[in-house]
């Protein structure tokens, strides 16, 4: 599969993991976005369901085993180089919840940490894209509906 400059769109996932007040972030490994803060996620396998693909994804980044609980947004991300599409993904982010595993960045992650709620605005070290910081919040809003403040 071409991820640089692709024939037609690439259906990645995404976890919006939120356990403890905190929500889980990883430091990309590859492009796009590379060495940049984010949810984990990647692209969905041949044949894979898009819970399946947010399973073994933040199992594969995190060392964590998720149940993802509803879709929260599906959106595009597309990457110019000139007039040229060099990345372009549809990407499903879910809320998931923590099932079990041992917590540990993976292969496709520089690094992972949990981060609180108030570390995450645009003021935060980590610069995470606007995009994802939307997303973020749009999942702490619908997580406070159904468990409440005490995640």
């Amino acid at each position: 599969m071409q991820r640089e400059f692709p024939a037609s769109p690439l259906i990645g996932v995404g976890a919006i993991v939120i356990d403890r007040c905190r929500v889980l972030l990883v430091r990309r490994s590859h492009e796009p976005m590379k060495g940049r803060w984010s949810i984990p996620g990647g692209l969905l396998e041949l044949g894979e369901s898009l819970h399946g693909g947010v399973i073994r994804e933040v199992q594969e980044e995190t060392g964590l085993l998720v149940e993802p609980v509803e879709l929260i947004e599906l959106l595009d991300r597309v990457h110019r180089e000139g007039s040229r599409v060099r990345y372009h993904y549809v990407i499903a982010d879910f809320l998931c919840i923590v099932k079990g595993g041992s917590f540990a960045a993976g292969s496709d992650a520089e690094e992972a940490r949990w981060v609180a709620r108030a570390d995450l605005g645009s003021e935060s070290p980590l610069q995470l894209d606007p995009v994802t910081l939307r997303v973020l919040e749009k999942a702490w809003e619908r997580a406070e509906t159904l468990y409440g403040r005490d995640l």
